[in-house]
């Protein structure tokens, strides 16, 4: 049995498009002999009708951006580690010999993303980019949504490619805040 969780002139946010749109019907399927129906879509008059799944309500929505813009407040940086391995001579090559990237995303300078030593010493230049893209990813961050919510709210204003890069934008943070309901490893089970 199902019932409506969304109601007739209600602003949802429609996850398949990646825009906001107005229920405008809400369309119940029946079966006979049944005191509820066993589904119900909604018209939300985007061309087809949605599921409860593909809807969230703007309540909802905002609580979830509100924990998202705290989260796009952080500070991540990138801190220095001693190496616990290998003399001072073994790792000469290295572009800071004698220490490794950490990743520190608390405000207390704990927390956050390491790489094994051997990982490190097999190729330093390139945990030295991965650490410094890590690093900076909230600001990159903030910097899409910025994009995408200044394209949304006035495509016209936009170029052809700047809305092009606004929907790669949207595909992005789509992935980035939509969490899914199990992981890959439990829904294959």
């Amino acid at each position: 049995m199902a019932k409506a969780l969304f109601h007739k002139n209600q602003k949802v946010y429609v996850k398949p498009v990646g825009t906001w749109a107005i229920v405008e019907r809400v369309i119940p399927q029946w079966v006979k002999g049944m005191d509820e129906p066993l589904r119900v879509h909604y018209d939300v008059g985007l061309g087809r009708e949605f599921s409860a799944n593909d809807l969230v309500a703007e309540d909802k929505l905002e609580k979830r951006q509100s924990q998202s813009d705290a989260m796009l407040m952080e500070n991540w940086r990138v801190c220095r580690a001693k190496s616990r391995w290998g003399a001072d001579d073994d790792n000469s090559h290295h572009p800071f010999p004698g220490t490794f990237p950490v990743i520190v995303t608390d405000e207390n300078d704990w927390g956050g993303w390491r790489v094994p030593g051997a990982e490190y010493d097999r190729d330093p230049e390139k945990i030295e980019y991965q650490a410094r893209l890590i690093s900076n990813s909230p600001q990159m961050l903030k910097l899409l949504k910025s994009l995408v919510d200044q394209v949304s709210d006035a495509p016209e204003n936009a170029s052809a490619e700047v809305r092009e890069l606004a929907r790669t934008g949207i595909y992005i943070l789509r992935d980035v805040y939509d969490v899914p309901d199990k992981l890959p490893a439990e829904a294959a089970e």
